[in-house]
């Protein structure tokens, strides 16, 4: 019985790894999204929307889609991550306070 679940349990394993290992993720470097899949952008958008659309209706996958299309494609990123560029999407789209004027 072993012998038979231990081939399963490898194989469920590996398609785990595989199916994870093409997401986007906050650690990825921002030079990675011109090439990522239209898959995996609409993977991290979604992700995005859901985590930050409690700040603001606004922030939804589609903002998220447009923002770092724009930005990731202009200029050179270096070594930015994802998560510096969702920060400066998320900071273009805050409503600005009353003490900055």
């Amino acid at each position: 019985m072993l012998r038979l679940l231990t081939p399963l349990l490898l194989v469920t394993s590996l398609s785990a790894e595989t199916a994870t290992a093409g997401r986007l993720s906050m650690d990825d470097k921002v030079s990675r999204w011109p090439r990522a899949s239209v898959e995996e952008k609409v993977d991290f958008t979604t992700r995005m929307g859901k985590s930050f659309s409690a700040l603001s209706p606004e922030l939804d996958k589609n903002y998220f889609m447009r923002c770092l299309e724009e930005t990731a494609n202009i200029g050179n990123p270096r070594d930015l991550k994802l998560e510096e560029m969702v920060k400066a999407c998320v900071a273009l789209k805050k409503d600005p306070s009353p003490d900055a004027y």
